[in-house]
């Protein structure tokens, strides 16, 4: 899927855009970020798949990606939830639309992105792909925030960010 966004021209593979630090680092470059809900307010915590070419096996939010050419990041959530998570989400909502971050990985991958949050509702249990998501698990939002301040390193850096940023607060 491209990636586009300030720095890649526009669009440039996905594959190709997401660099080591020691090779340049990562373009500035457009995605986004999805906090998924369930019909109890739980947040869907997962944990990235141990194949991901950047922050595999970190826990993290519901799932994140790149909006394709000519779509919006608010139409990329729609797409990409069923693909990443096996169900459709509803009640999309932007919750930090100047979102950005910079990170890199302990193998040096690097993430830069413009990437705004959003908030999303599913009902149900997500049946995730294997090469996206390696595990999952519902969580209390209060529970959630006492781990990011205990323990931020357990958790991927623009969780911890958005957090900060106050993505959990109430709507």
């Amino acid at each position: 899927m491209p990636a586009g966004g300030p720095g890649t021209g526009g669009t440039e593979a996905k594959a190709t855009v997401h660099r080591r630090t020691e090779d340049g680092g990562t373009p500035l470059h457009l995605a986004f970020s999805c906090h998924v809900y369930d019909e109890a307010d739980r947040f869907l915590l997962t944990r990235r798949a141990l194949g991901k070419a950047a922050f595999p096996g970190v826990w993290t939010n519901g799932f994140c990606g790149h909006p394709g050419p000519g779509e919006s990041p608010a139409e990329a959530v729609l797409r990409r939830a069923p693909q990443e998570l096996g169900v459709e989400v509803s009640d999309v909502v932007e919750v930090l639309p100047d979102f950005r971050y910079r990170a890199a990985d302990a193998s040096g991958m690097e993430e830069h992105e413009i990437c705004p949050v959003f908030r999303a509702r599913m009902h149900g249990d997500p049946a995730p792909e294997r090469d996206e998501v390696a595990e999952w698990c519902w969580v209390e939002p209060a529970d959630l925030a006492a781990a990011l301040a205990a323990v931020p390193r357990a958790f991927s850096p623009w969780l911890v960010e958005q957090w900060q940023q106050g993505a959990f607060d109430p709507r």
